[in-house]
């Protein structure tokens, strides 16, 4: 995303979420504990316009997604969203589909690592947040649901049809997303769609880890890695070898390249600036 702005100054306060910033790590905190944090409206509206902020700004260097209470994410509240759906024509209900999608764009497209830190449920459209995620650190009690089917929709939401074969392989996919059936942490770990799985409770403490170590890190690199894990998933090989290359050259002459020989030759760590 452009670091470029108009004259419209930074968010200070966001309604549905908490939002903490330290040591170029941003925290993100769904606010909704009495009900699973269901997503609202507004709620899909803020992630995607802090994603935003965020990336322009370019002092995150990672960001890690929780959840309040006994759980990371419901999915949409069924009365807010739900129910608000049945009385809108066509025209509503895309501009609402969109803006969803527009936030698994946002998840994936920022230039810094996400961590979803996941407990208790996952579910719909929380399921498919923590999936677009570059991490899903999860505790035992973790639970995903892709549940879309179960309220009569297509499975393929949000983006889910493309990015879940892709991380747990078409089979399971399938499965997931046809069925709607819940996968406890054991079975999303083997399967792949766990990125670490902890001890009861310290999912979040561990994103935090995994976090302040991804922040300490080559900002530019990681966020170079990612933006290619995520254009090249349906590039030819021939294509894809020319975009690293080309990527690979634009890095070569930047200050963490240098540094990190710098650090070498010289027996220290090496201090990396994200340039």
């Amino acid at each position: 995303m452009s670091p470029f702005t108009g004259s419209s100054a930074r968010t200070s306060d966001w309604e549905h979420l908490r939002v903490q910033l330290a040591d170029g790590v941003a925290t993100v905190t769904l606010t909704r504990p009495e009900k699973l944090n269901a997503l609202t409206f507004g709620a899909y509206a803020d992630l995607r316009d802090l994603l935003a902020e965020l990336s322009r700004e370019r002092s995150v260097r990672a960001l890690v997604l929780s959840g309040e209470g006994r759980g990371f994410c419901s999915g949409g509240d069924v009365e807010e969203i739900i129910g608000a759906t049945l009385s809108m024509d066509t025209a509503q209900l895309l501009d609402f589909n969109r803006m969803t999608g527009q936030v698994v764009r946002a998840v994936r497209e920022c230039p810094f690592p996400v961590i979803a830190a996941v407990h208790g449920v996952a579910a719909g459209a929380g399921a498919v947040l923590a999936l677009a995620a570059d991490f899903r650190v999860a505790d035992p009690s973790a639970r995903f649901a892709f549940l879309f089917t179960r309220v009569g929709l297509s499975g393929g939401d949000m983006g889910a049809a493309y990015l879940l074969p892709r991380v747990v392989g078409l089979g399971h996919a399938t499965r997931l997303l046809m069925l709607g059936e819940p996968v406890r942490a054991p079975e999303a770990e083997r399967i792949g769609l766990i990125s670490r799985l902890t001890e009861e409770g310290r999912a979040t403490e561990a994103a935090l880890e995994l976090a302040r170590h991804l922040a300490d890190g080559p900002a530019l690199a990681y966020a170079q890695t990612k933006a290619l894990l995520t254009a090249e998933l349906d590039m030819p090989l021939a294509a894809s070898i020319e975009l690293d290359a080309s990527t690979q050259a634009l890095l070569m002459n930047g200050e963490d390249y240098a540094e990190f020989h710098a650090a070498f030759t010289q027996k220290r760590p090496p201090k990396w600036r994200g340039r």
